[in-house]
């Protein structure tokens, strides 16, 4: 079978660009005895893959130059000699960036009577929406009627932590980088959101909360991160998801100058990796799809079409070109 798969050519400097990536042609043979080959319908692109860039250690393995790249993926599977798979088969993988794989089953999962079309296990259903879950209700311990700022508000895992949030009683305020994201951000339920673009962003914090927030869920980092600390209440917690504001950086960018203020207010600031949490899993299965399916949690995806345009896809979460999840289409 013949397929493409992109490749880390270079390690960016500062944003990347397309010239960091290869698109390389590829033969894939026909399934040996426990195998299985598997035709990509969808893959993510998300802003921890730029850490992955970088040769340097983190909690996920940086690529080497020439690797074929990973990330989510959802395909079906078009032929198997592995007895845990059937041709058909709707699966998930860490398989990205390719348009098919041959693989002996380890990594891959089956998606068993799906209630959503296959890139939502990408977004709501996958690692963006059990990011929202685990990090709203268990890193922060979300309270019912509270008040919670999410950055990124707009994004795949910020949008869907305001929805869970709104789902508990409480008050969500969010921040966004347009127009157009606001009346996104209120069309699925958040009470106030303003655009951090407009300046004074703890000013607007202040307005739009002018009691205080008992949660911050961080996807930015930078200021935002600053402008939270000084709004919180005593006791207030901070999930610290992400920090896309500094994942270009070329220099260490200084942290908030307010931090003696966890100390007066009891703040707890606990970040997490999502992938350190599968105990929790089915617990997000079973509430997630629920929500879904009731119509209570809704999403929305910004796609690109085929493997080509994988890397402007990748490039454009860091100018904010998505709203909701950014997916890339590779076949029906």
């Amino acid at each position: 079978m013949n397929s493409r798969e992109l490749r880390l050519k270079n390690r960016p400097t500062g944003t990347p660009s397309a010239a960091d990536f290869e698109l390389v042609d590829v033969t894939l043979a026909k399934p040996n005895q426990g195998q299985l080959l598997v035709q990509n319908l969808a893959m993510s692109v998300d802003p921890y893959m730029r850490g992955r860039m970088r040769d340097v250690k983190s909690y996920s393995a940086p690529w080497q130059i020439g690797e074929v790249m990973q990330g989510g993926a959802v395909g079906r599977v078009l032929e198997s000699r592995h007895p845990g798979f059937t041709a058909g088969d709707l699966v998930s993988s860490n398989l990205g960036w390719r348009e098919a794989y041959l693989s002996d089953g380890v990594g891959i999962s089956r998606i068993a009577d799906p209630v959503a079309p296959p890139s939502a296990y990408l977004g709501v259903l996958g690692m963006p929406g059990m990011t929202a879950y685990v990090g709203l209700l268990h890193i922060a311990a979300l309270k019912a009627g509270e008040t919670v700022f999410v950055s990124g508000a707009a994004g795949a895992v910020g949008s869907l932590v305001g929805q869970i949030a709104k789902l508990r009683g409480c008050t969500v305020v969010g921040s966004v980088g347009s127009a157009d994201k606001i009346d996104y951000c209120q069309s699925i339920g958040f009470d106030h959101v303003f655009d951090y673009h407009a300046g004074d962003l703890p000013g607007q914090l202040r307005r739009a909360a002018p009691e205080g927030l008992d949660v911050y869920f961080d996807n930015v980092g930078g200021d935002h991160l600053q402008a939270a600390i000084g709004a919180m209440r005593v006791n207030g917690r901070l999930a610290l998801c992400g920090a896309i504001a500094n994942y270009n950086a070329t220099a260490p960018v200084p942290g908030p100058n307010n931090l003696m203020l966890a100390i007066g207010q009891s703040l707890t600031l606990r970040g997490f990796i999502v992938s350190r949490h599968e105990d929790l899993r089915a617990d997000f299965m079973r509430d997630m799809s629920a929500w879904v399916t009731s119509g209570q949690v809704k999403y929305r995806e910004t796609r690109y079409e085929g493997l080509a345009q994988a890397p402007e896809a990748f490039i454009g979460l860091f100018s904010g070109a998505n709203t909701g999840k950014m997916i890339v289409h590779l076949a029906d």
